[in-house]
């Protein structure tokens, strides 16, 4: 079975929980993703059938090896994107859900280039004279002009 949207969704809210909490329930995944605990308890079975979890009825759940690679990989992706949109002033709030839609849809090579992007960007103390120049354009729609110039 090919790893859904969905499926990427619970195994990155479970990884994310096993790394704060130690120990993860289904009714914890339910809260992450706001949703029923039955419908997590069905995509846990599925999860479980495919070996990116393993589930103890009434227990916790912990993945495995190939189920932590995918739910690190997509929680990387989407802290990736979230910070590259921080960057370029999208609020927070803003910033958190498209996150949350983009991760899914974009090519390794170009999470690649994000990722040395906001690495980049993160190694200054201040922001570069040209993201300085943008926040500029964005707050009043004109190009400033270089100080070099």
């Amino acid at each position: 079975m090919e790893l859904t949207r969905n499926m990427e969704d619970y195994l990155e809210a479970i990884y994310a929980l096993s790394k704060e909490k130690g120990c993860v329930r289904v009714k914890d995944i339910a809260h992450r993703l706001s949703i029923k605990s039955a419908s997590v308890s069905e995509m846990l079975r599925k999860l479980d059938k495919c070996r990116y979890v393993e589930c103890v009825k009434y227990g916790n759940i912990a993945l495995t090896s190939k189920g932590e690679l995918v739910g690190k990989t997509v929680m990387v992706r989407h802290e990736t994107i979230k910070a590259f949109l921080k960057i370029i002033f999208v609020p927070e709030d803003v910033a958190e859900r498209s996150a949350c839609t983009i991760e899914h849809n974009l090519e390794a090579e170009t999470i690649e280039q994000l990722t040395k992007f906001v690495k980049f960007v993160g190694a200054y103390d201040m922001h570069p004279m040209w993201l300085e120049h943008f926040e500029v354009y964005c707050r009043t729609g004109k190009i400033p002009k270089c100080r070099y110039e």
